[in-house]
């Protein structure tokens, strides 16, 4: 364990440490504008039970079907890197990714989970001041 750790750190260089900075921050950017974009964009009734549920209603039923499978797997992928960014130590949006990637599952039982984030005032408070910012109405939520 000791010799392991001892060749971790020897094969350090600056380029590599550099290459995994950049690449980390790339990724948060990423996150963020991803985490901005939708977050501006969904409906302000989308945490409602008045929203409607279809994806893609008047596709056709490949492109459908092609787009609910990207939706998942982009889904799945946001989660992940939520977690990680909720890790001590790990700067990040943790929560806000989740959420995102919540959104984009097709699940049984999502929403009862998006409440629970959504209704946290420190995540619907962020939320409706970035959509303040763009002149988008707060997100209405059941309560």
């Amino acid at each position: 364990m000791i010799e392991y750790l001892t060749s971790f750190w020897e094969s350090l260089t600056l380029g590599r440490v550099l290459l995994g900075v950049g690449l980390f921050l790339g990724s948060l950017l990423l996150s963020f504008l991803a985490i901005g974009i939708v977050m501006v964009k969904v409906p302000p009734h989308y945490f409602s039970s008045k929203h409607s549920r279809d994806f893609m209603p008047n596709s056709p039923f490949l492109v459908r079907w092609g787009a609910v499978i990207a939706k998942n797997i982009a889904g799945v992928i946001l989660i992940l890197l939520g977690i990680v960014l909720s890790l001590p130590g790990v700067p990040g949006q943790g929560i806000l990714t989740i959420l995102l990637g919540i959104i984009f599952l097709d699940i049984p039982g999502k929403r009862p989970i998006e409440a629970r984030i959504i209704k946290r005032p420190a995540v619907l408070s962020a939320i409706n001041n970035l959509r303040a910012k763009y002149n988008k109405p707060p997100l209405e939520l059941d309560d």
